[in-house]
């Protein structure tokens, strides 16, 4: 089983404003639908998991009854966690609960502020991840990157040429995830912020997946103005 898994638990505090920025309309639609429009033509997804705080889940379901309309039935709007690794594992209890997980269950995680993802990335994550256990989207790195651990003084600068960004989906064996995220430590949990990582420093191997430099996350006011321009470019 493959199922789409759509984190929309952010605040949005570098936006500014009260309504997280997923919810942010941009062309008379939500961010979050825009996103998840691009997950819905998927069939080999068995359902959509959207994940989102406690207090904006009927809203969510809302606005996907609004605009999505008989498709939601593939649809299945849950409360996610305090932090982004709680929220999948919520996802993935959710998969539990509903008797369907198993070593070959796939998960493709998705900010919900990316809707430029593809259809090509998706089912490159889970080409990928039924050969890995993992996998990540990256785009090769343009800009030089320097390294200054006193944030001061540039104290190394690698080698651009194997440097690589990261965007999502991630995408994992969602039992295998389940297992590494528990054997960690309360610290380590604390610290290790990113699932891919965590395979990574368990020895895990985690697939690159080639993204597109279009598929960006909407972090900050500005990028609004980028996000309008890339939807008339669609139409």
């Amino acid at each position: 089983m493959v199922y789409g898994v759509i984190l929309a638990g952010g605040i949005g505090s570098r936006m500014g404003g009260e309504k997280p920025k997923q919810y942010l309309t941009v062309k008379n639609k939500p961010i979050i639908i825009y996103t998840i429009e691009k997950f819905l033509p998927c069939p080999k997804f068995q359902k959509i998991i959207v994940l989102c705080p406690a207090q904006w889940v009927e809203h969510t379901k809302n606005i996907i009854k609004k605009y999505v309309g008989p498709a939601m039935d593939k649809i299945v709007v849950i409360e996610g966690g305090n932090t982004r690794n709680e929220t999948i594992m919520n996802a993935i209890d959710y998969i539990e609960s509903e008797g369907q997980l198993d070593d070959n269950t796939i998960i493709v995680t998705h900010d919900s502020v990316r809707p430029f993802v593809t259809h090509r990335i998706i089912e490159e994550n889970i080409s990928a991840c039924e050969k890995f256990s993992a996998c990540d989207t990256v785009i090769a790195a343009t800009d030089t990157i320097v390294e200054a651990e006193n944030g001061k003084e540039i104290s190394n600068i690698p080698n651009r040429n194997i440097m690589y960004q990261g965007q999502t989906p991630q995408s994992f064996k969602a039992k295998k995830l389940k297992k590494v995220y528990n054997s960690l430590t309360d610290e380590e949990k604390d610290i290790l912020t990113d699932a891919a990582k965590i395979f990574v420093l368990k020895g895990e191997r985690v697939a690159l997946v080639e993204g597109e430099t279009f598929n960006i996350k909407i972090t900050y006011p500005y990028d609004l103005k980028i996000v309008k321009s890339l939807l008339e470019c669609e139409e």
